[in-house]
């Protein structure tokens, strides 16, 4: 959806992304059911990617230890020049329709016979 607001060409699923060494074109492989596709892209592009594209790292004990003892700077909105405020307009909130309860039909013929004159999808 971003992709086609933005009119950018789109590449998901990525498994592996490849930029050209202009910078102007990425190639993005990514699998489908018959084995590996690579969609040639024109920078900007808007890709989406796969588990696999990355492996993630684990932090281990010592570095845990060491962000714990880090600073963590708080940074308001008023900081950045952006101001917070909905803009979005609620028109209307509604409880959606009670369901209707189930039947338990005796037989196949009494099913099918519902479906065809009561439900009228058959």
């Amino acid at each position: 959806m971003l992709a086609g607001l933005l009119n950018y060409p789109q590449g998901t699923f990525a498994s592996k992304v490849a930029v050209s060494s202009d910078k102007k074109t990425v190639d993005v492989t990514r699998e489908v059911d018959g084995g590996l596709e690579t969609v040639s892209l024109t920078m900007p592009a808007v890709i989406t990617c796969d588990l696999r594209l990355n492996t993630p790292r684990y932090p281990t004990l010592p570095n845990i230890m060491k962000a714990k003892k880090k600073p963590i700077d708080k940074v308001t909105p008023e900081d950045l020049g952006v101001t917070v405020q909905s803009t979005l307009k609620m028109l209307t909130v509604e409880e959606p329709a009670k369901r209707k309860g189930g039947v338990i039909v005796d037989s196949v013929e009494t099913l099918v016979s519902k479906l065809r004159n009561e439900a009228k999808v058959i």
